[in-house]
């Protein structure tokens, strides 16, 4: 007896069964999440942390509305607002003389950090010798110094030469602090630039300071706007120097908010309404240039 086997029908050759188009998608599809959903929970994400790290400003803001009493006492976000700490903090000092301070030597002191800078760091950058590093590091090295070490010198030497509460004095100071970090900014933009186009420039015939002038200066001007944007800033937010070399005359931003701060206690909506009044300026200051200062950092990090 012959017993029969069926065969099953195979798939002829060269073609290979395919299932539902449905069940392959299912089966091949990652389980990650698209680009668009990934862009919602990085700006979601993003707009977190912005709104935490925000979060102290908005109450120093918020409480600088209230009474001394509900500055105090209630600590919630909905209150009945008030102007009374304003007036009060304007009726105790001139805040515009405080501010006025504050933007000459904050401006004054940019300024003659990057007169002295740019030819500095554009000796560095392109006439470099076996120092330039050296120097650069001892440079860096003096921001590591606690102000406060060098504070009995210094004052010593601005009460013999007359610059105690002078803006002179205070120029001069937050130049030498912030020197060493706008010479080495200046630097690594000017590393950057191709140094063909000055050597294109010599061969024209220019001079050194037209080289600068018409050649470097314009070609890393972001970068100078950025270096001078983050002196200001730095020069603004700057307290130890104008609490110890200043009284009354020359007194910036920094020392009129301290004022607030007395024996018998802090004064916290007076406080909050001085601290406030005082980084207005800078705040608006920093939301109108973050543009160049981004476009300055960045500078240079593409070819």
């Amino acid at each position: 007896m012959t017993t029969l086997k069926t065969k099953q029908a195979l798939p002829a050759e060269g073609h290979l069964a395919t299932a539902p188009a449905s069940e392959v998608r299912a089966r091949h599809t990652p389980l990650v999440p698209s680009a668009g959903a990934r862009r919602v929970w990085l700006t979601l994400l993003g707009w977190g942390i912005a709104l935490l790290i925000f979060f102290p400003i908005l109450w120093m803001v918020l409480t600088g509305f209230k009474s001394e009493a509900e500055a105090i006492a209630d600590p919630s976000l909905i209150f009945s607002p008030t102007l009374e700490s304003y007036i009060a903090v304007q009726a105790r000092a001139d805040y515009f003389k405080f501010a006025l301070n504050s933007v000459v030597v904050a401006f004054g002191s940019t300024l003659l950090a990057l007169v002295i800078a740019i030819p500095s760091a554009y000796a560095m950058a392109f006439l470099p010798t076996r120092r330039t590093k050296g120097t650069l590091l001892w440079m860096l090295s003096t921001k590591m110094l606690p102000p406060v070490g060098v504070l009995v010198p210094i004052y010593l030497l601005f009460r013999d030469v007359g610059l105690l509460d002078t803006r002179t004095g205070l120029v001069i100071v937050y130049t030498l602090m912030n020197l060493p970090i706008v010479v080495w900014m200046l630097y690594t933009f000017f590393k950057d630039l191709p140094r063909d186009i000055l050597e294109a420039g010599r061969m024209d015939g220019a001079s050194t300071l037209q080289e600068v002038l018409y050649l470097l200066l314009p070609l890393t001007l972001p970068g100078i706007a950025s270096t001078g944007l983050l002196s200001v800033i730095l020069s603004w937010n700057e307290a130890f120097w104008s609490l110890n070399l200043t009284s009354s005359s020359a007194a910036p931003l920094t020392a009129y908010i301290a004022s607030f701060s007395s024996p018998e206690g802090l004064f916290w909506a007076k406080l909050s309404a001085a601290s406030t009044m005082a980084i207005a300026p800078i705040l608006v200051f920093g939301w109108l240039t973050q543009k160049q200062m981004v476009r300055g950092l960045t500078f240079g990090a593409v070819k």
